[in-house]
């Protein structure tokens, strides 16, 4: 299994909307939204947390745990998402 891990940015949702669709991909075992856990630890702006402009929208993080072979399937639907959802994907390696 590979983890995809990606900040997503929008409108709340249509960020769900894209994790929905994420688990909805056949052979996904596990997507979850890693920002409820640490968002105690972080402050109400984004001055200091390298964070889009506070009046741009939300911004998750998502991994996404896949099998190798759907690695590429899971990109493609995100980022299709930022042309159907008005949305922006960041992939990255760590949060």
């Amino acid at each position: 299994m590979s983890m995809i891990r990606m900040r997503i940015s929008g409108d709340h949702d249509k960020i769900d909307t894209l994790i929905h669709a994420l688990r909805g991909i056949d052979g996904i075992e596990h997507v979850e939204d890693v920002d409820e856990e640490s968002m105690d630890e972080m402050r109400d702006d984004s001055s200091s947390s390298e964070l889009v402009d506070d009046s741009q929208g939300d911004v998750v993080r998502v991994e996404v745990n896949a099998p190798q072979k759907k690695v590429e399937l899971v990109r493609n639907v995100a980022l299709l998402a930022t042309r159907e959802l008005d949305i922006a994907v960041e992939f990255v390696d760590e949060f």
